[in-house]
């Protein structure tokens, strides 16, 4: 009978790594007033989550390709969102489609990631803070707003 500890003991570190590489939502909840000066949350009109206009509505972002977010529906009204840079918008042109995972990362170090999935140190996108903490945890409340 083959040994199966190797296969059970790689397979239980693995989920583990996981399970610690994933957000906390509650947590993100908590941490969102970090975002709220610049993006609200709404659906269909429907405030969620209060905040600024000047970023895109984070209504829906994972899954949403990067740059395509171009208003706000409040009720019957639209307002318009900041603009976004060339780049950003060359980034979704390219293939970036948010994700938890990049959404985290983008949050940490914005005009890096840009830079990186770009591959060109030039690029910018708007935000340039960086969170120092939380990031995964923002991206996975940000998860259980989804179309």
């Amino acid at each position: 009978m083959p040994n199966l500890s190797v296969p059970i003991l790689t397979f239980a570190l693995l989920a583990s790594t996981q399970a610690l590489a994933a957000g906390d939502p509650a947590r993100g909840e908590t941490l969102y007033f970090r975002c709220s000066s610049c993006h609200a949350i709404i659906k269909g009109g429907e405030v969620l989550v209060k905040g600024g206009i000047t970023g895109p509505n984070l209504y829906g972002v994972v899954g949403r390709a990067a740059g395509t977010e171009n208003d706000y529906l409040n009720g019957s009204e639209r307002l318009p969102v900041g603009l976004f840079t060339d780049d950003m918008i060359r980034s979704g042109q390219e293939g970036l489609i948010w994700t938890e995972e990049n959404i985290a990362a983008y949050s940490k170090d914005p005009i890096g990631f840009i830079q990186d999935f770009l591959n060109d140190e030039k690029a910018r996108p708007n935000m340039s803070i960086k969170l120092k903490e939380g990031a995964e945890d923002i991206a996975a409340y940000l998860a259980t707003f989804s179309n």
